[in-house]
């Protein structure tokens, strides 16, 4: 397949994962369009999951072959994937990144949505793309160099350090909010932020919306707004898993109440007729 015939293929990708995913968003759609997926996957024949089967191989190494709302395994043997591209055509247009921002994305794997991200951030934006996985963050180094607006470091995203951003985007499935995801949230910040149980990366997808859910977080001043988008099924946020934490989370996933839910609190000392979720340090509330 031609360049040419490939940006065409590109553009009825974008626009399909954008139908799927319910959205009418020029600017993401255009990102997606822009971005060739094959350049953050390795050479093919690439692995993709099936749903309720396993990975199987693309017929063949054509790039075509990965424009389709699939998951395509990065370490397969790990279950670890490049994400399903309407979830994050999805959460991209809740969080609303916007030119000249600083976007930090927490779980980059190979650094495809890294580099959406930096298309969508411009030239005078920036991303830094965070991966706590060292051969997952060589590879996102490599396959970003050309992008001269992201830089990529390697590490714990709960507790390695990024100057205040705009946007954080959380890539993999926390128990509770990191400390620094809060603190250098910038005014009027946006925190795309997976809340999962540990049964948050089943592949029992019928019972998704008990073991995991999307959270959009937005500050103002010190209060931090909140609001449920979307049920997840996501690997889960290395240094992010709180034995408590998750405990309180399994039993609030069990009600629907997650869609009421209106603040996060930096505390537990909220009553508990206001709480959806109260746990060490920290509430999500509906008023």
């Amino acid at each position: 397949m031609t360049p040419d015939e490939l940006k065409i293929v590109r553009r009825a990708y974008a626009m399909q994962i954008a139908a799927a995913a319910g959205i009418a968003d020029k600017a993401v759609e255009d990102a997606f369009a822009a971005m060739p997926r094959e350049d953050f996957l390795g050479p093919g024949p690439w692995p993709v999951l099936r749903w309720q089967e396993d990975y199987t191989p693309t017929p063949g190494a054509d790039p075509v072959y990965l424009y389709t709302d699939s998951l395509v395994g990065i370490l397969p043997e790990r279950h670890i994937n490049n994400g399903q591209p309407s979830l994050h055509a999805f959460l991209l247009s809740q969080s609303a990144p916007r030119k000249g921002e600083h976007i930090v994305h927490i779980g980059a794997g190979t650094g495809y949505y890294s580099a959406i991200m930096a298309q969508l951030a411009g030239p005078s934006g920036r991303v830094t793309a965070i991966e706590y996985d060292p051969e997952l963050a060589a590879r996102a180094r490599a396959n970003l160099a050309a992008h001269a607006n992201v830089s990529v470091l390697q590490g714990d995203g709960s507790k390695i350090g990024f100057e205040a951003a705009d946007l954080i985007y959380v890539n993999a499935g926390a128990t509770k909010p990191a400390d620094i995801w809060l603190d250098r949230l910038k005014e009027g910040g946006r925190l795309i932020l997976p809340l999962t149980t540990e049964k948050g990366f089943s592949s029992d997808w019928s019972k998704i919306h008990r073991r995991g859910g999307v959270f959009l977080i937005t500050r103002e001043a010190e209060k931090f707004w909140a609001r449920w988008i979307s049920p997840v099924a996501i690997y889960p946020c290395e240094g992010m898993r709180d034995a408590a934490s998750e405990k309180v989370l399994a039993r609030a996933f069990e009600s629907s109440d997650y869609k009421r839910v209106t603040r996060l609190y930096r505390s537990e000392d909220i009553p508990a007729e206001r709480c959806w979720l109260r746990a060490p340090g920290w509430s999500l509330a509906y008023a």
